[in-house]
């Protein structure tokens, strides 16, 4: 089984029949999840003449719900949720309205997030900003700076939510479609009202305390999880002419072992080297596939605890094929050459 290509054959073969949606198991989620983040919403608020930490509990417990809001938005991408292409996408424009993701745009970058995971020639879109070790001795002051900024905790799980759903998330890019930019047209102008009818309704104040700590917090959760199961010690990146589809998905994403609860609000998407690998399997499939199909089990697992590492990981060296901390660069001769091209310029916030 050396050949790539009858590998990922034989791997495809043993997770189609789990690449089929059900539709009881999908209403199952919704129902599961939508209607508790609205009455979750409610008690916060009903709360607030109680006691603002109560309504703090409750917008926290509320933020978790919003994760597991967007793994459906999510799955919706992917065509995974339901069969039917436009109920994916109606589905998906309305849950991207409740996270504040747009449908459409974010459908497009997640795909080449997909096609391009651990390809050090190809970052830039829906992926966190990586430099190599490389790239960073020779960057500008101002480049590593830049990039110093952007890697720091507070920056990437405290500014970063804000900027994401402020920002990147409300425009489009110079490239997009018609039907990507009407569409997310139609979800900021759908925010806008959504919002205005509830300050108008609740007053500027309540509506402010309920949902800034559901949007941090939930944004931050978000954050973490694309962040930690793609940069981990031994994470898989090649040039493009070393790169491999099969190898990125069970190298390139972790296994991330989550306790039973937090494994259910996280719409079991810690088995994300089983998602990388077949994005058309629906999140409540993905345990199945992990277990019973022995190749991915031998992916590489991080745990809550393990996983607190990969905060000091800030570099991949290509010469140790491993993330390194700011302060190791020292020690870590560069490659000769004459000229290293910083390949990733552009810092991307997204949550996949």
């Amino acid at each position: 089984m050396s050949n790539p290509k009858q590998k990922l054959a034989q791997l495809r073969k043993s997770i189609a029949p789990f690449e089929k949606s059900d539709a009881k198991s999908s209403i199952r989620q919704i129902m599961n999840t939508v209607p508790p983040f609205f009455l979750l919403w409610f008690l916060a608020y009903q709360s607030l003449s109680v006691s603002i930490w109560l309504t703090f509990a409750f917008a926290v417990i509320a933020a978790g719900f919003v994760v597991r809001i967007f793994i459906i938005f999510h799955d919706c991408c992917h065509g995974s949720f339901f069969k039917n292409k436009k109920i994916n996408h109606l589905l998906g424009t309305i849950t991207g309205i409740i996270t504040m993701f747009p449908y459409e745009k974010w459908k497009r970058e997640h795909s080449i997030h997909h096609a391009t995971s651990g390809n050090l020639n190809k970052r830039g879109i829906g992926d966190v900003w990586i430099m190599t070790v490389d790239e960073y001795v020779a960057a500008s002051f101002k480049e590593k700076l830049a990039y110093r900024l952007y890697r720091n905790p507070l920056v990437m799980f405290g500014l970063g939510p804000i900027y994401l759903f402020f920002i990147t998330n409300r425009f489009n890019r110079k490239d997009a479609r018609k039907n990507e930019r009407v569409n997310t047209h139609m979800i900021n102008v759908s925010i806008v009202a959504l919002y205005s009818f509830m300050i108008w309704l609740i007053g500027w104040q309540a509506f402010l305390i309920i949902q800034a700590p559901i949007l941090l917090v939930s944004g931050a959760l978000g954050i973490w999880l694309f962040y930690v199961q793609h940069q981990f010690e031994d994470a898989y990146f090649e040039d493009e002419k070393e790169w491999d589809y099969v190898k990125a998905a069970i190298d390139g994403s972790s296994y991330y072992k989550l306790p039973k609860i937090l494994q259910w609000v996280t719409g079991n998407i810690g088995y994300h080297h089983v998602h990388h690998l077949s994005p058309r399997v629906p999140n409540y499939n993905l345990e199945k596939v992990h277990a019973t199909t022995p190749p991915l089990q031998k992916a590489t697992t991080i745990t809550v605890g393990s996983s607190l590492q990969s905060i000091r990981f800030r570099l991949y060296d290509e010469n140790s094929k491993t993330f390194v901390s700011f302060k190791q660069v020292k020690s870590l001769t560069p490659k000769a050459r004459p000229s290293v091209q910083i390949k990733n310029t552009e810092a991307s916030l997204q949550v996949k």
